[in-house]
């Protein structure tokens, strides 16, 4: 191994080994795992055979041929598995993550400040004159009118203005 930062391209393949051969958390597999259906055999196993290795060398081509068509197969299982499991987990910071927030509540009628799109200076302004709140939209996107009535063609995010 090199001690130095200079050389870290000789350190790479050892990360990306470690990188493609460790568990992830959101897919309970890993990615060497989902793209060729069986672990990876790691160099160790190569100078000292473990049970798989011996196992493998062992069976006849035929045989090598069948078992490894049969993992093939079990190949689109594991990934759904993983996908679904991905989904879950998705699911799950969503859900912790929302706890906190407080959606902000808008109604037609309603009096908003619209942030200020570009930075004027340290002391000037932060917030536009008041707008209107003309229409409320799924998601939380509005759309403003001005005070003396002209509507705004776009929507903007609920988040770029205050109350």
């Amino acid at each position: 191994m090199v001690e130095t930062h200079k050389q870290w391209h000789e350190k790479l393949p050892f990360a990306l080994l470690g990188n493609r051969t460790t568990i992830r958390t959101s897919t309970e597999a890993t990615p060497y795992m989902l793209v060729y259906g069986t672990e990876a055999i790691i160099l160790a196993e190569v100078e000292i055979p473990s049970l798989r290795v011996i196992q493998k060398a062992e069976l006849g081509d035929a045989e090598w041929i069948r078992s490894r068509y049969e993992q093939l197969s079990l190949i689109d299982g594991k990934r759904m598995n993983a996908v679904c499991h991905g989904q879950f987990y998705h699911n799950k910071i969503f859900r912790a993550f929302n706890k906190r927030v407080k959606p902000k509540r808008f109604a037609p009628g309603q009096l908003v400040l619209k942030n200020q799109d570009e930075a004027k200076g340290k002391f000037s302004p932060n917030w536009k004159t008041p707008y209107m709140v003309h229409r409320v939209l799924i998601g939380g996107a509005l759309i403003l009118a001005e005070i003396d009535g002209e509507i705004w063609p776009k929507p903007i995010n609920s988040d770029t203005v205050k109350r």
